[in-house]
């Protein structure tokens, strides 16, 4: 796949410009295209429209059984012509959200070596040590504006599946297209095959990548570290979006490497900022202030130390004292009740230890401690039980519940058990879709605290500002940002976000407001154009068919 730019200048004529997505139009060449570009008696006589191809595109695409054969289908159709991909996504990304991208690409990752037809992307294993530059040489495109790699060991709540990761990268770089409008030429997804210790996958003679077990420690950090210095080299204007690391690893790698590069962690930072949108939005709910909630996180990884430390920072800014701030969020992991006294936590557990007795059943700290807010990022699902949200329900009015695990089987409890355990009080938002809820003759709808409302507009907002490093005060924007995007009929409706097909313009509200945070901290190594909102609307992908005629 090259830059569509350059394609431009170099027009492939017959069958070869069929055969490259970013520039066939299938049926939709003109009659003075096909006679230019040699495409007589390739294609059927008739023309459509891009309208019509994505007519015929939605019938099939209902015609599927499932939600894998959907995903199949549209994977199919990007691999084909990209145009018409992003066209009817956009169109109906509401509908295709789930489909391209959680909870569906889930599954689509399990199955990946099956599934497999056309490489997307770059495979860089541990045997290419020493050769990653020419590894990287080998994408066609040198105008990379925004990377998403991953090492495959948590992919959303499934855990280790090594190389069938790849879905989660191309996945997301279709939601930067889609959402905020980088062009797809620019977009470049990266798996790093470092082994796997899936013994399903060692013993599946079908499974893709290598069947060894992990590299860990020294070798590990040597291999990443060799990654990031030679992308920085190769493609020294691109964003590098880590996604599905381990928590081991997600946390201290984005920590080693934030100060150095254009990178960002989107499962620690951009969950963050879309959970702190949400309470914020929240607060417009129960008239409440952002500064009085307590915050219990079911679930210490790297999300919810994210989440937490974003909140932080929002009440540092509001004034609060970071030791007040820190004492206001309680987490829960595996050994129960994060407190002083115990000898097994990490440095970034301690950080938000209580000087309190060390319980262990979540009813019971519950009760104890009681929170305004329980947030789930355990990857438990049904955690959540009646009697922990009714305990929670008891002494809030409006219980604010968070349950933010993907895919749904990881949730920790379901909208319907929200709503209904609290009777309809319940304001609710989850990681991954749920229909909507029938209660007290209202139809309720939960909200999804997906990262697409935040990720897509950082990264074009860091594009835009040149910005060599992210720092979480852009997150902090984008979330003040996004909080301000849902209507009062949406908030009714127990929406804590826009919806979906709104997407596009919060990302680009959220790319200016980034940009412009950028060059106020003198992050922004470029002046920014004057006509700010222009520029940004004007550089965004549009998928509609070229005339190449005109070319």
């Amino acid at each position: 796949m090259t830059d569509y730019n350059q394609l431009l200048k170099t027009l492939p004529h017959g069958s070869k410009i069929l055969q490259d997505p970013l520039l066939n139009k299938g049926t939709s060449f003109s009659d003075a295209e096909r006679n230019q570009l040699g495409l007589r008696g390739l294609l059927p006589p008739r023309i459509l429209s891009l309208e019509t191809q994505k007519e015929k595109i939605m019938e099939n695409f209902y015609a599927k059984d499932n939600d894998l054969e959907k995903y199949i289908y549209m994977i199919a159709l990007q691999d084909r012509n990209e145009t018409l991909f992003y066209h009817t996504v956009i169109d109906e990304i509401e509908i295709m959200m789930p489909i391209i991208y959680t909870p569906t690409v889930g599954q689509a990752c399990q199955e990946y070596d099956h599934i497999f037809r056309r490489p997307r992307g770059l495979y860089i294993s541990i045997q290419d040590r020493g050769n990653i530059k020419t590894i990287l040489g080998n994408w066609p495109n040198s105008q990379v504006e925004v990377i998403v790699v991953t090492d495959g060991e948590r992919i959303l709540g499934l855990g280790d599946l090594g190389v069938n990761g790849m879905g989660i990268p191309v996945g997301k770089l279709s939601l930067y297209t889609a959402c905020a409008g980088i062009n797809p030429s620019r977009c470049l997804p990266i798996t790093l095959d470092v082994g796997t210790n899936n013994t399903t996958l060692l013993k599946n003679s079908l499974y893709l990548g290598l069947q060894q077990e992990r590299l860990h420690g020294n070798e590990y950090d040597s291999f990443i570290d060799e990654f990031m210095e030679t992308v920085a080299e190769v493609f020294p204007d691109a964003v590098i979006q880590f996604e599905d690391f381990a928590n081991a690893n997600a946390a201290r790698l984005l920590k080693k490497y934030q100060d150095s590069y254009r990178t960002f962690n989107d499962d620690i930072q951009g969950t963050a900022a879309v959970a702190l949108a949400g309470l914020m939005t929240s607060m417009k709910v129960t008239s409440q202030a952002l500064e009085d909630q307590k915050l219990v996180f079911y679930g210490a990884g790297t999300a919810g130390i994210g989440i937490a430390k974003l909140f932080v920072q929002a009440l540092m800014e509001k004034g609060i004292p970071k030791n007040v701030a820190y004492n206001q969020c309680w987490f829960v992991d595996s050994g129960g009740l994060v407190v002083k006294s115990r000898e097994d936590l990490s440095a970034d557990k301690m950080d938000f230890a209580h000087d309190h007795q060390h319980l262990k059943k979540l009813q019971e700290i519950v009760e104890t401690v009681e929170p305004t807010i329980l947030i789930g990022v355990s990857g438990q699902g049904n955690s959540f039980t009646q009697p922990v949200i009714e305990t929670l329900a008891r002494f809030n009015d409006q219980p604010i519940i968070f349950a933010l695990s993907n895919p749904t089987s990881k949730s920790e409890c379901s909208a319907e058990d929200a709503y209904r355990w609290t009777n309809g009080r319940a304001i609710f938002a989850s990681g991954s879709p749920f229909e909507s809820v029938q209660i007290n003759d209202k139809s309720l709808i939960p909200s999804q605290g997906n990262n697409v409302y935040i990720f897509p507009g950082v990264g074009l907002g860091v594009i835009i500002s040149k910005t060599p490093v992210i720092k979480d005060s852009l997150f902090l924007t984008a979330a003040k940002t996004l909080s301000e995007f849902t209507s009062a009929e949406d908030l009714d409706r127990g929406r804590l976000y826009p919806p979906l097909h709104q997407i596009r313009e919060v990302s680009r509200a959220i790319a200016i407001a980034v940009a412009k945070k950028a060059s106020q901290d003198n992050l922004s190594v470029t002046s920014l154009p004057s006509d700010l909102e222009h520029y940004v609307f004007s550089r965004m992908y549009d998928p509609i068919y070229t005339d190449y005629t005109t070319v």
